[in-house]
């Protein structure tokens, strides 16, 4: 994006004319323009980081969108939704939309990687309805466009029927097994380093099922021992503290890796400001950006070791476009399928509420595809019932 339209730094700063119409009468809030009442919004979710980073991202592709077409915010109605809900499915023209992960300083960065799939599109309409409804009450827009929407109850509706972004159990059971390759005699220090580092990151984030903040978040003081029992203490979305049981697996886990660093085996009090996920140095944190990009190259080339191995396609596709989010979604899934009780499977998971967990339980599924195979083209004639017609 040029600099005339968007200051990509500090505050969100729209610098066309539109974007900085005198606020309207009314208001309760103190915003001078649409960016700053953007912002006023965004304020609500400082103390949620990961839904600030992703309400800015919508609302700023909003913007950015009103900029080019010379509109503002309180110019929304229907007929100028529908062209935005095109425009998310193909921003157009790519050059000025589209391009690869940049940090936002940098010149070629694009608030698109590509156009939204119907999932992304549904969610982008959830974020902005919520927005609207904000800004209704800050008295800054005097309408919700939003609500013109026929089929609103579909588009609008943040409960998708169930988790699909997950691994299948196979999939994984390879990906873990492929972590875990020994190296040719020749490879250095550092790759051995950065295998263990891999490990540790899947294995943590299978299972313990963090958010990628939490992880590179974590501390080796956040692991702690209670009554014999080893908990993970971590403070997730919405500032909520928590603690989640080790399984004896995590435990084998966070040993090797603090072996990997020249650490003793269990962690102590005396860590608490010390970081889980270390930099090559062994000393510095990841930050949430560098986990993303190591998780996300690990699945890639995971992809291609699978393509050289002639794995299954789909599996292979998977891989290629697994998020870290998915490593969360496969950690719950596969916990519910071993049985682990709703109610622990909320805990652990921090759901807020039950139906949001129960998203992941496809238990169903495997046991009406089961039924569904008595239903067959030919009947075997144990089967026929006594009376049945004779067509002879």
């Amino acid at each position: 994006m040029t600099n005339e339209v968007i200051t990509p730094t500090g505050q969100l700063q729209i610098l066309k004319a539109s974007a900085l119409k005198a606020s309207p009468s009314g208001r309760r809030i103190g915003a001078q323009n649409d960016a700053q009442a953007v912002t006023a919004w965004l304020d609500e979710y400082m103390d949620s980081p990961q839904t600030w980073k992703a309400y800015r991202r919508e609302a700023e592709r909003l913007l950015l969108w009103l900029a080019s077409q010379e509109l503002t915010l309180a110019d929304i109605n229907r007929e100028t939704l529908r062209g935005f809900e095109a425009f998310l499915a193909n921003p157009q023209p790519s050059e000025q939309w589209v391009g690869p992960s940049k940090p936002r300083t940098h010149p070629a960065w694009r608030p698109f990687r590509g156009a939204l799939s119907p999932a992304s599109r549904r969610q982008t309409l959830v974020i902005l309805q919520g927005m609207y409804a904000w800004l209704v009450e800050a008295g800054w827009v005097n309408h919700n466009p939003f609500r013109l929407m026929r089929d609103k109850s579909r588009r609008l509706n943040n409960q998708t029927p169930r988790i699909e972004r997950y691994l299948e159990s196979g999939l994984w059971a390879w990906l873990w097994q492929w972590l875990n390759r020994p190296l040719a005699r020749e490879e250095g220090s550092r790759a051995h380093f950065e295998q263990a580092r891999r490990r540790f990151i899947f294995g943590f984030a299978y299972l313990l099922a963090p958010r990628i903040s939490e992880m590179a978040d974590a501390h080796m003081g956040d692991f702690q021992r209670s009554e014999g029992r080893w908990w993970w203490h971590v403070v997730g979305k919405g500032s909520k503290i928590a603690r989640i049981p080790l399984p004896d697996d995590m435990l084998d886990c966070l040993r090797q890796w603090r072996q990997a660093l020249g650490l003793p085996d269990a962690p102590s009090q005396l860590e608490a400001e010390t970081p889980v996920l270390r930099a090559l140095d062994g000393q510095r944190g990841l930050g949430h950006n560098q986990l993303y990009r190591l998780i996300r190259t690990t699945f890639q080339q995971a992809a291609q070791a699978l393509e050289d191995d002639g794995g299954a396609p789909e599996h292979i596709a998977a891989l290629n476009q697994a998020t870290p989010h998915w490593l969360r979604h496969t950690s719950i899934t596969h916990q519910a399928q071993s049985g682990i009780s709703l109610r622990h499977l909320a805990e652990s998971a921090r759901h807020a509420r039950l139906d949001t967990t129960s998203r992941y339980l496809h238990t169903e599924d495997n046991e009406w595809h089961r039924e569904q195979q008595r239903h067959r083209l030919t009947v075997s004639e144990h089967n026929l019932p006594q009376d049945s017609f004779d067509p002879l």
